[in-house]
């Protein structure tokens, strides 16, 4: 079966078309550790370096990182996210959860991060309107593109 020619509008599509490249959240992930510089990111992520450098750029010109210069001869960059860069930030503390919780149930986590309280961070996804946390059997989506259902487009 061929694609959709036009697939449903999504902002999880368009987040993906823009972080979901490979090694563009290990990027993110190297940059909250504060390794921003392009040798110790080639080095921790394991990337091809042509193929860093594309991942690099393109987060740039998306604004999820900024560039600054920290040696002149030869000239070098650091980068540093955005405030739209951060606010992914729990998305990657959420899929290192899953991660855990799934990948590593032995609790042989491969990094814990620990929060400003002194505990190991249980990154949860609570509602802001009530604060309880959300359960999949509690969420009921409301398509908002035009001609679009929960199963698909209309005419379809």
């Amino acid at each position: 079966m061929a694609a959709p020619k036009d697939p449903r509008p999504c902002s999880i599509a368009d987040a993906l078309a823009l972080v979901g490249e490979k090694y563009s959240l290990l990027v993110l992930r190297e940059v909250y550790l504060g390794n921003g510089r392009f040798d110790r990111l080639v080095r921790n992520i394991g990337a091809p370096r042509d193929i860093l450098a594309t991942r690099l750029r393109r987060l740039v010109d998306a604004g999820i990182l900024t560039k600054r210069v920290y040696s002149e001869r030869p000239q070098r960059f650091e980068y540093r996210a955005t405030q739209a860069g951060l606010e992914l930030e729990p998305v990657l503390m959420t899929l290192m959860a899953w991660g855990d919780r799934h990948l590593h149930p032995g609790g042989d986590r491969p990094m814990v991060i620990e929060h400003s309280c002194g505990k190991t961070l249980a990154a949860v996804v609570v509602c802001e309107a009530c604060g309880d946390p959300v359960r999949h059997e509690d969420l009921t989506a409301h398509p908002q593109a035009p001609g679009w259902t929960v199963s698909g487009p209309e005419a379809a």
